[in-house]
């Protein structure tokens, strides 16, 4: 099968339009699965690697960070951690621990004081190499998608969930502030990526769910959160850029206003909590849906498991348009990885339009 890129065939999708196949979408595949892949290391300084990995899997665009944090686990290259790192040990000298600006473990805004020291010109200097050096890398055809958001998330982190929520009841202009801080930092960054004809899209990744449901009120997210992102959805419709998410858990009760703040894509929609064809039929005329093989099938699975799980799929969200195929979050390093060539590979050989499966 000829698996040359075309991101028209991604857009199509996108507009609710069948094109000759159903398009493959990850926001995430570990290095190791690439390298396994290729046959050859692909890591994350080797940009070349990246595209030819993304290109020869089939898939029409390649997901690039430009954000402070990057998807998955707070690592020692996210952006946010090494402005953390630089202002701990600049008022702890000698501190050995990496749990000492490590996110997941401590938090730094606690009150307005903390506010105004932290160091917020630091963390808005976005590094937007990458999107530039990996124009003259892809081949015809193919787009780039930046990955930015966690505004909730990253709100949330510096503040520690506990005092976050204490404060958003008792001090709600200060998290408002907090949120506006963190905001601003993204929107900003937009004007670059809209400078760069190769880069379609942005995906923004905020997980704002539970498995049982929002993480905080649907009001509070709606007012705190959403209102920002309707402003870079607006943005990316105003310069012909498509806007996409990532939310984990289960987003039942928000669905309408996604879709109400202009998004165009959500993923991955969380399979140990969200039904794909109950969204697809309540859902999926108003959104486009990418997902949702189970990454515990993807751990535990057989082949021919996945290959069942992928032709559901195919059979209940993929007719008219509006879905892609791809994992229920990322691709890890723990995913076997004959069950990952399963799910691209029933996609590939199943997934022409029109849609026979029964």
């Amino acid at each position: 099968m000829d698996l040359k890129p075309d991101f028209n065939r991604f857009l199509a999708a996108v507009r609710h339009q069948e094109t000759d196949r159903v398009p493959l979408g990850e926001i995430l595949i570990d290095y190791s699965i690439q390298s396994r892949f290729l046959g050859r290391p692909v890591t994350a300084d080797d940009l070349a690697a990246q595209v030819e990995f993304w290109s020869r899997a089939g898939y029409d665009f390649i997901p690039i960070t430009v954000s402070m944090m990057s998807p998955g686990k707070v690592t020692e290259e996210s952006k946010i951690t090494r402005v953390l790192k630089e202002m701990v040990l600049r008022e702890k000298p000698g501190t050995t621990d990496p749990k000492a600006w490590n996110l997941e473990m401590t938090s730094f805004i606690h009150e307005r004081p903390d506010l105004d020291k932290f160091p917020w010109e630091a963390a808005a200097d976005i590094d937007f190499s990458k999107l530039h050096a990996v124009k003259d890398l892809l081949p015809e055809g193919m787009k780039v998608i930046a990955i930015s958001g966690k505004i909730f998330t990253l709100t949330w982190m510096l503040m520690g969930f506990n005092n976050f929520a204490l404060k958003l009841v008792l001090d709600e202009s200060f998290v408002a502030e907090v949120f506006e801080r963190v905001a601003t930092i993204q929107f900003k960054a937009l004007e670059t990526i809209f400078g760069m004809d190769h880069v379609a899209g942005v995906w923004v990744v905020d997980d704002i769910a539970f498995g049982t449901g929002p993480m905080i009120s649907p009001a509070a997210l709606k007012k705190h959160v959403f209102s920002w992102y309707q402003k870079v959805g607006d943005r990316c419709h105003e310069n012909n850029r498509i806007f996409l998410m990532h939310s984990d858990g289960d987003l039942s009760v928000l669905m309408d206003d996604l879709i109400a703040m202009g998004l165009d894509v959500i993923q991955p929609i969380d399979p140990s909590c969200m039904d794909m064809a109950k969204v697809k039929k309540q859902w999926g005329d108003r959104i486009c849906l990418i997902g949702n093989v189970s990454n515990e099938l993807l751990r535990s699975a057989s082949p021919s498991q996945i290959e069942a799980r992928v032709k559901e799929l195919l059979r209940d969200a993929a007719p008219g348009g509006g879905f892609a195929l791809g994992s229920g979050n990322s691709v890890p390093n723990w995913a076997k990885y004959e069950n990952y060539l399963a799910m691209r590979e029933t996609c590939l050989k199943y997934g022409s339009y029109p849609i026979t499966i029964r």
